[in-house]
């Protein structure tokens, strides 16, 4: 056996560096060997994880897998699903916001998600059930679509505009075209088994539903426009009432445009006597008159309502001055809107006199109620006594220069108003001026006695 010479340089070694000189012509010769594709290279080839997670992404629909992946493997597949997936899938199951976002903006394009507590997910659902509830139709649309929406949307809305009902269906056969009545419920036992959508399906299931706005009328309609089309009948309110009243979370109601009249009114009120939540009241826009404002006024102390908007409505004085007298023994009424009816000065002097009793109230529109002088002198001796009252609005009423001089006189021992319109009032000038001076002198004591003057003297 021959002795090794250790002092020898290996073969193999010139092997190595002869093969890397010619490395490049070796990769020629081997791309066409290997390679059937040209443009083949290893750095193509997916990793066995991204194969996984492309599996899971196609078969998603069929068998869902979430819980067994990681964070960013999660991140991965919410990124590649479909924006179409089957609600019964994705609904309680993917919480991921870009997702919702996606399914958002695939639907409705672009949107502004600030008013939805910046939730795409609560965004999706609520325009979802919304356009749900437009466009059923009574006795043909199959009422399963909504009850078998709600398991998957019911932790999810919080809020529900609805600005749109539509009504029956109109049978040529029992309907004349000059037939007199605007009224669906009126046809007796062969009509419709309801008028409009019946909210007593849904309302007592949204568990987190705070806020909920109706209107009673059809959105371009165009040349196909009929009165029945904006009916809100005796059986839709029956029902409706019936449904507030099973909503317990309920915190905002707003029924405008309508056609709400005295009779609607006091069954809406006998059914939200007593809410364990109900903080706002909007009935703008309707037909409510003196009735509706006394049932209105009872609602005042056997609620905690806070906000009471009920302007361009029919409410007289009489109905005013039973506001006013529920607003004198009102403990947390914050703010109330009565624009635009006709209170006139017999119930511009009513609320007056409430406002020396109530401690609560920081927020008063009475704009375009035909008050004169009468009313003008009773808000200012309101305004010599109380001291809560923020924002007062008397634009466009007759108060005239004698009634700007009373209200002038009032001001100069007010200490807390910081707003008041009297626009279109015919007070002179001068009163004007005074007043707009009085006014930012309580501004201006309010700021450098709020709590963060106070605390930041250098401020000033």
């Amino acid at each position: 056996m021959a002795t090794p010479n250790f002092n020898e340089e290996p073969k193999v070694n010139f092997c190595i560096t002869l093969r890397t000189v010619n490395t490049a012509a070796d990769r020629r010769k081997m791309r066409s060997v290997i390679a059937e594709d040209s443009e083949w290279t290893l750095a193509e080839v997916p990793l066995l994880t991204t194969l996984c997670l492309q599996h899971i992404v196609k078969n998603f629909e069929e068998k869902p897998i979430l819980d067994e992946l990681t964070g960013g493997h999660k991140s991965y597949v919410f990124e590649r699903l479909s924006p179409s997936l089957p609600l019964t899938v994705s609904a309680n199951l993917i919480s991921d916001e870009s997702y919702w976002r996606r399914r958002v903006e695939a639907r409705w394009g672009p949107a502004d998600v600030t008013a939805y507590g910046d939730s795409w997910k609560r965004m999706f659902f609520e325009r979802h059930l919304e356009g749900v509830v437009e466009l059923f139709i009574p006795d043909v649309t199959d009422i399963r679509t909504v009850l078998e929406l709600v398991p998957l949307c019911r932790n999810y809305v919080t809020r529900l505009k609805v600005s749109q009902l539509l009504p029956p269906i109109k049978d040529p056969s029992r309907f004349d075209e000059d037939d007199a009545s605007d009224c669906a419920s009126d046809v007796g036992s062969d009509g419709p088994s309801m008028d409009h959508f019946d909210f007593g399906i849904l309302l007592d299931k949204l568990v987190n539903l705070e806020e909920l706005h109706v209107t009673y009328g059809v959105k371009g309609c165009g040349m196909n426009f009929e009165w029945n089309l904006f009916e809100f009948t005796f059986r839709d309110c029956e029902c409706l009432a019936k449904a507030l009243k099973s909503c317990k979370s309920l915190k905002v109601f707003r029924l405008r445009r309508s056609k709400v009249d005295d009779d609607k009114c006091c069954i809406l009120v006998s059914h939200l006597l007593d809410h364990p939540s109900l903080l706002e009241l909007d009935l703008s826009h309707n037909h409510i008159g003196e009735r509706g404002a006394r049932a209105v006024g009872k609602l005042l102390n056997r609620s905690k309502l806070q906000k009471l908007t009920a302007y361009n409505n029919r409410i007289r004085g009489p109905g005013a001055q039973a506001l006013a007298h529920a607003l004198a023994r009102n403990t947390t009424l914050t703010s109330l809107n009565l624009r635009l009816n006709r209170i006139a000065d017999e119930g511009g002097q009513a609320v007056a006199q409430a406002l020396m009793k109530n401690k609560t109230l920081t927020e008063l529109h009475l704009e375009g109620n035909e008050m004169t002088e009468p009313t003008a002198v009773a808000m200012s001796q309101a305004l010599v006594q109380n001291s809560t009252l923020k924002t007062l609005n008397l634009a466009n009423n007759r108060l005239g220069v004698d009634g700007g001089k009373v209200l002038e006189e009032g001001m100069s021992h007010n200490s807390s108003l910081v707003e008041c319109d009297i626009r279109l009032t015919d007070v002179d000038q001068e009163s004007e001026f005074c007043i707009t001076q009085a006014l930012r002198a309580n501004q201006n004591h309010k700021h450098h006695h709020s709590p963060t003057a106070t605390q930041h003297p250098s401020a000033h």
